[in-house]
């Protein structure tokens, strides 16, 4: 994946359990190194909705100080593992100043979190089910099943999304994993939307920080 992003200069966000910074180090320095940004997605992939509030602020706050130890940059947003929220996410974010969160699904646009209806600052950058690689490759041992799609019609799926977010001059985001998509077999379709976005000549390649950014300047 690294390598694919780097020959077509693409930035990206790679959201990394803190475990697994701790367990591959180099690697996150050298994504860092690259241009791309590392958020935090938990201590080792747990759901939030199953700790105490205790613990889940504990393991939030020691995640971000494990990725900044390690790459040298504290991060600035979370994607919570399997997108799983408690009632206490939202208030933990706001206590660690985070700038965005991406995890939520109630628009396609990015949009500002509201606690008590009133606004937090906190920027979100939604995900889908649809724009997410597992939905159609992720083979589980629970026995769940995945639709059965070809990958050219997963990639025809990924490209009327994103034909739909050109027209609209919306976001257009991807949920990839390196462990499902990056095969040989596959990663050849993340070369293609990136061809096809690349062709368009007016899209803009952007982080999560940098995207919160624009739309933080634009509510």
């Amino acid at each position: 994946m690294g390598c694919l992003l780097r020959r077509f200069d693409v930035p990206a966000s790679f959201f990394v359990p803190a475990v697994i910074a701790q367990l591959y180090p180099d690697e996150q320095r050298a994504i860092v190194s690259d241009g791309h940004e590392i958020g935090m997605h938990g201590w080792i992939h747990e759901l939030n909705s199953e700790l105490s509030v205790e613990s889940e602020r504990s393991l939030m706050m020691r995640s971000a100080d494990v990725l900044e130890k390690i790459t040298s940059k504290r991060p600035t947003g979370i994607r919570t593992p399997s997108w799983d929220y408690s009632d206490a996410t939202l208030q933990i974010i706001r206590e660690m100043q985070l700038t965005y969160d991406t995890s939520l699904m109630a628009d396609d646009s990015c949009y500002e979190l509201l606690e008590s209806e009133e606004p937090t600052g906190v920027i979100e950058i939604p995900v889908e089910w649809i724009r997410d690689d597992a939905t159609y490759l992720w083979m589980s041992p629970d026995g769940s099943l995945r639709p059965d799609l070809s990958l050219d019609d997963m990639l025809s799926v990924f490209v009327r999304e994103f034909e739909g977010a050109h027209q609209d001059a919306e976001l257009f985001q991807l949920t990839l994993h390196p462990h499902v998509v990056g095969y040989r077999s596959r990663i050849w379709i993340v070369e293609e939307l990136i061809r096809r976005a690349k062709a368009k000549g007016d899209v803009w390649f952007a982080t999560h920080h940098q995207v919160a950014e624009r739309a933080a300047s634009c509510l």
